[in-house]
């Protein structure tokens, strides 16, 4: 009974979070973590709050680098510790009439431990190869893993 319950409750709690941020922060900064395994397959994760598959992250806390914020929320979500360095790969803009919210996509190379899923927040937890990924996985998350994967220079809007 109580397992039903946890996903509504989250994602009522997750956008009366966003509400309260939005009045008390109208700009935000997150973070997402790009991480391969050695096959180069990329890893994502499924939340169950929002729809879509999406590379782990979120927000950077006060007092924390966006690196620092992209190690925390990869052991947070999924148990793999990253090992440095870490590189900050761009930088986004993700502009809306009611948020002002920037995403840093951070590069992890080296990693350990095994991809684990509390089954609350994060439900699902993967690596998929890039020319494979599941079908509903967010165009934003498609356009930057082809960023990653072609070079090209990133687009200014997540």
């Amino acid at each position: 009974m109580m397992r039903r319950l946890v996903p509504p409750l989250f994602r009522t709690a997750h956008r009366l979070r966003l509400s309260w941020q939005r009045l008390r922060r109208p700009v935000t900064l997150g973070v997402r973590v790009l991480v391969r395994d050695g096959d180069g397959r990329v890893l994502l994760v499924r939340h169950s709050y929002v729809a879509g598959w999406h590379l782990p992250g979120g927000a950077v806390d006060r007092g924390e680098s966006v690196l620092q914020a992209g190690a925390r929320e990869l052991r947070e979500e999924v148990g793999l510790e990253a090992l440095p360095p870490l590189r900050l790969l761009s930088l986004h803009a993700r502009l809306r009439p009611w948020a002002s919210d920037h995403v840093a996509l951070v590069l992890v190379e080296s990693w350990r431990g095994a991809v684990r899923v509390d089954g609350m927040e994060i439900v699902e937890a993967g690596f998929f190869d890039p020319a494979a990924l599941p079908a509903d996985t967010t165009p934003a998350t498609r356009r930057r893993l082809a960023e990653a994967a072609d070079g090209s220079g990133p687009a200014e809007h997540w």
